[in-house]
């Protein structure tokens, strides 16, 4: 701590022990007027949290997602419509390949847009009331 005069003292602990230490001083004199005063005991209620919305992005993915359902949804029919041909893999293996690799993504897809749908659902309800 700078003593002034181009003096520094060094004392061990933290703020108020320096205070205890030092016994004299402007600071010192400060922390003595403070504790002499009763202390107002303030009350705890209930911290009010301010009210969350949804933000744009979470807005956005919950009007767009029904969309995004309902084209991965067609688009699954049309694929197990294709994979339904039992000719299709003796034909051509190579698009019976590519359609099923696409059929499972497309499910994938599908089954993670409906969990993030249902997800901000519960969260817009929880939030709204």
């Amino acid at each position: 701590m700078y003593e002034g005069d181009g003096k520094w003292q060094e004392y061990a602990g933290g703020y108020t022990d320096m205070l205890a230490q030092r016994g004299v001083g402007v600071s010192a004199r400060k922390q003595e007027k403070q504790e002499s005063k009763p202390r107002e005991e303030k009350t705890a209620g209930p911290v009010p949290q301010a009210k969350r919305k949804l933000n744009f992005k979470e807005k956005h993915a919950l009007e767009t997602l029904p969309k995004t359902m309902a084209k991965l949804q067609s688009e699954l029919l049309t694929l197990s419509e294709k994979l339904s041909d039992t000719s299709l893999f003796t034909k051509d293996p190579k698009q019976f390949d590519k359609i099923s690799t696409r059929h499972a993504a497309a499910q994938y897809e599908l089954t993670q847009s409906e969990e993030q749908w249902l997800e901000l659902e519960m969260l817009r309800e929880e939030l709204e009331g």
